[in-house]
């Protein structure tokens, strides 16, 4: 209530209240003026002294800027359950796809900054400026970074139909054959389109990359022989190796996976330096309330925590991580700049 919406409603009031009426007319003026101004004060001393209720107080929206079922999407959904059982408020999850991301991602950018419309993505989402030629945001400065809280190792996959067991075997081939060669991406700008790139780089290689619309066609295409290499995270390829309908080459890390320690490392198969992961983290429009930020970055971390002593992050091939919001901005600027340099190393140019 303003102070003037207040000094009407009160002053409606004071004239209607039975007042008693001195004897004298001529005190009645100052008496009625120092009623109504008591009661104006007081109207509007508790007017400005109400405080809004403690975040959150109603339903928390998350929006997947990727469809659903995938990877993303399901970590989304394990961590809003949790929040949701543990902290006692409603966490819808909202899938917004298109545009390699940008679509949800717009989306949260154009909500009121109040902490009620968040986004959940990839490392894609950060990489959206160097890969996209039209993309009316910048990813880095333009979002509120609130939480990382997990990373994936990626898997390199061949064709069942081709022969070469390690990656020492498919660069020999691909140098003398480069034209029989070609590696699917499931979007520009994810971490599996980067690590193809460094692939190239670092094999001295020349191996076509041909990008899709998702992991699932790009994968279909492996699976069929149409395309040769993949790489992209564990939890989408590990199950298709398993069934033997690709075959898995090497994860993309220092060491080996605990869900497939059976898989060489990339150094391992052949090729030292390969170490990319996926990683998946909660972001908010620009110029949140630092105490609503802190709120979600504790509530994010403890379900994490919670999902990663019960397994559930395993199964997925997720390793938690734990960071302060001002640690995920330093991470990202980062990872944005190793990026940046291995996408001008291949003369990449925006789409």
């Amino acid at each position: 209530m303003t102070k003037r919406n207040a000094e009407r409603a009160i002053s409606r009031t004071a004239t209607a209240l039975p007042v008693a009426r001195p004897r004298a007319t001529k005190g009645r003026r100052p008496f009625l003026k120092a009623l109504l101004t008591g009661l104006i004060s007081i109207a509007w001393v508790h007017g400005v002294s109400a405080q809004p209720a403690k975040y959150p107080t109603h339903p928390i929206k998350i929006i997947v800027p990727f469809a659903a079922g995938g990877g993303v999407d399901a970590f989304a959904r394990l961590l809003g359950k949790q929040i949701e059982e543990k902290r006692g408020v409603t966490v819808v999850i909202e899938n917004r796809a298109g545009a390699n991301g940008t679509v949800g991602a717009n989306g949260v950018l154009q909500s009121e900054p109040d902490g009620y419309t968040l986004l959940f993505s990839a490392a894609t989402h950060v990489m959206a400026k160097q890969v996209m030629s039209k993309v009316s945001f910048d990813p880095v400065t333009d979002f509120t970074n609130i939480a990382r809280v997990g990373e994936a190792p990626m898997l390199v996959v061949i064709s069942p139909k081709n022969s070469q067991k390690t990656i020492t075997e498919v660069v020999e081939d691909a140098k003398k054959n480069p034209t029989q060669w070609q590696f699917g991406v499931s979007a520009i700008g994810s971490p599996g389109h980067i690590a193809t790139i460094a692939f190239n780089h670092l094999a001295g290689a020349k191996i076509t990359i041909v990008p899709y619309r998702g992991t699932a066609p790009a994968l279909t295409d492996v699976m069929g022989g149409h395309i040769q290499l993949m790489i992209d995270p564990v939890i989408a390829l590990l199950p298709m190796a398993r069934d033997g309908q690709v075959k898995a080459l090497a994860t993309t890390t220092a060491k080996r996976s605990q869900l497939a320690p059976e898989i060489p490392t990339a150094a391992e198969s052949g090729l030292p330096g390969l170490e990319f992961s996926s990683w998946y983290g909660l972001w908010g429009p620009k110029n949140m309330p630092a105490e609503t930020v802190a709120w979600l970055n504790t509530a994010m971390a403890d379900a994490t925590r919670e999902l990663a002593a019960a397994g559930r992050l395993a199964s997925l091939g997720i390793e938690p991580v734990y960071e302060s919001p001002e640690e995920f901005g330093t991470f990202i600027k980062r990872e944005v700049a190793r990026n940046a340099e291995l996408l001008k190393a291949a003369d990449f140019k925006p789409m």
